[in-house]
């Protein structure tokens, strides 16, 4: 059943332009498989990322960096199987689109056309603008995502909050401007001052999409790992757990070997 105040038809990079426009929040959430994008969907989730943060929470990487181009593709046609009503966005990982805007547009074509996205992904700002023109030109929607962009973390060296400076600040306002322009249709804002985020929100007439940017952006995503409890190896601060599923699920499998190993199960009612 989907969840109260989720609309019925499917979501488009217009829906999502018409949202901000009406003040309607975007709830957004990752998805890497069919199973769980299946569930996502069908609870109302708008816009489902195909995150490169697969490479953190389902291939046990201590970086977005090493995921590749091939794997992103595989688990966006899964997740794309799944979804009925969300927008599909694949993330194009590290390399796929910084050396060329030929390679960037090669590869958001792979996304769309093997991987069956309906939108592509990618990190940087006004240094990106020739590549998000180009792909919006060839008729591939482009999300921006700023502040906090995990595959330059080996460059910032840290995953400290940004734009916490005057300067930064401005950049990053000019930054989401520029992606408007060149015709991004939305804006991923990652773990910036609350304040920040209304600033960049009130500024762009695309839509902000929070991550740890404050409650004043036009909707929030998650990794939907973190907020069901299922990833523990950290939890930032702006996740809030609505469930503790890690905990639950390893009770359910110690129940499932004790009662193997006492031979309660299978019972008579489940063997033929």
């Amino acid at each position: 059943m989907a969840a109260k105040g989720a609309g019925k038809g499917k979501v488009t990079t217009q829906t999502l332009r018409e949202r901000k426009a009406n003040g309607e929040r975007i709830a957004a959430l990752t998805a890497y498989d069919h199973l769980f994008a299946s569930l996502l969907d069908q609870a109302g989730v708008d816009v489902l990322l195909v995150g490169d943060s697969v490479a953190t929470v389902m291939q046990g990487r201590d970086t977005t960096v090493p995921v590749t181009m091939d794997q992103m593709v595989y688990h966006c046609e899964l997740v794309r199987r799944g979804a009925n009503r969300a927008l599909v966005v694949g993330d194009l990982p590290f390399l796929s689109y910084q050396v060329s805007v030929t390679d960037a547009l090669r590869n958001a074509g792979r996304m769309l056309k093997e991987g069956h996205a309906e939108a592509v992904k990618l990190e940087g700002g006004r240094a990106f603008v020739p590549t998000v023109e180009k792909l919006v030109q060839a008729g591939i929607p482009v999300m921006g995502h700023l502040g906090l962009t995990p595959q330059s973390i080996n460059q910032f060296g840290t995953y400290k909050t940004r734009g916490t400076g005057a300067a930064e600040q401005a950049t990053l306002i000019d930054d989401a401007k520029a992606l408007e322009q060149a015709g991004a249709f939305a804006i991923v804002l990652e773990k910036v001052p609350a304040d920040l985020g209304r600033r960049m929100a009130e500024a762009t007439s695309v839509p902000i999409i929070g991550i740890g940017a404050g409650p004043h952006t036009d909707g929030q995503i998650l990794v939907t790992h973190d907020m069901l409890g299922m990833f523990t190896r950290f939890r930032p601060r702006f996740v809030r757990r609505y469930r503790e599923l890690a905990d639950e699920i390893a009770g359910a499998i110690s129940g499932y070997c004790d009662d193997v190993r006492n031979g309660t199960f299978p019972s008579s009612d489940e063997s033929y």
